[in-house]
């Protein structure tokens, strides 16, 4: 008889064993998601049916909050003006980081390169409120733009940029540009360095020039990676909130009014909780059903 008996260890109890100290490590997080999280949306959600003021009793008016935000053109137009920032945020940004991360990767490499990325991610780390303040200083009827514009003979275009009805939301694109410009084109020169190097050598003895390698190689090799620096710019675009408040606070008028202004100004100044709760609302279905295909259509690449 064995001195010595063999133990047999149980795979079942070692695997529930893992995966309950794998929930309880998780178990914080999922409450304060939960907290802060899950449970705003769903009462957002609720709110969203009923006429309330944020005291005393709430009334039942269905779906009649989301017909008033057709049926008012000053709700409507946040809306619209959310997809020109589209354009300014995530298209032009996208766009230009491509050109930008082909120049670098072509020209400037080792410390130039270095040096290149990390002046161009700087605005990244500069907190959009305080971007938003410099940006105001420099838009502004005195400020370092127009004193350019005069000094290269321009003057008679000079204006209060962000205090113009017709330039107003430009101007507040143009923040969006600078702000978003540096993070696209990291993440797309990340890409490009992935790409194998003997695709580009094998086009330049076909006679390939940089334009050809540009169209032919690197846009369709990164088509992952325009696909996440779609899906994060035109979130920051539909949800923007922190630039324009600071640059313009909705103004205008109602010229860079975005939905993010005006749930805030609906819940927090004129104390209409459900209709601000149901613009809310549709702008997350917005956001849905704006990202969802960006996402298919990259996944589909990718296989």
């Amino acid at each position: 008889m064995p001195l010595v008996s063999s133990w047999r260890i149980n795979p079942g109890k070692v695997i529930r064993r893992e995966t309950l100290i794998g929930w309880i490590f998780v178990l914080p997080a999922l409450l304060m998601y939960a907290v802060f999280v899950l449970v705003p949306f769903l009462l957002t959600f609720v709110y969203s049916f009923y006429r309330w003021t944020g005291v005393g009793a709430a009334t039942w008016v269905g779906l009649k909050n989301y017909v008033t935000v057709f049926e008012v053109p000053d709700l409507l137009g946040t809306i619209i003006n959310a997809f020109w920032l589209v354009v300014f945020f995530s298209f032009i940004p996208v766009g230009l980081g491509l050109v930008v991360a082909s120049v670098i990767h072509r020209v400037a490499t080792g410390r130039l390169g270095a040096v290149a990325r990390t002046i161009l991610f700087l605005p990244q780390v500069i907190p959009l409120v305080a971007a938003g303040i410099i940006w105001g200083w420099l838009l502004a009827l005195p400020g370092l733009i127009n004193q350019i514009l005069r000094a290269i003979g321009l003057g008679a275009i000079t204006r209060a940029w962000l205090g113009d009805f017709d330039w107003a939301l430009p101007a507040v694109g143009l923040i969006g540009i600078w702000v978003l410009l540096g993070f696209c084109t990291v993440l797309l020169l990340t890409g490009m360095t992935k790409v194998d190097a003997a695709l580009y050598e094998s086009a330049r003895i076909d006679g390939a020039g940089w334009f050809r390698e540009f169209i032919s190689i690197t846009v369709p090799l990164l088509r992952y990676e325009i696909g996440v620096c779609l899906t994060v710019t035109v979130i920051a675009a539909l949800a923007a909130f922190d630039i324009v408040y600071v640059s313009t606070a909705g103004g205008p008028g109602n010229a860079t009014a975005v939905p993010g202004i005006q749930i805030y100004i609906l819940a927090f100044t004129q104390r209409q909780i459900g209709l601000a709760s149901a613009l809310a609302v549709m702008l997350m279905i917005l956001v849905v059903v704006v990202i969802v295909p960006i996402q298919w259509l990259t996944r589909e690449v990718k296989q």
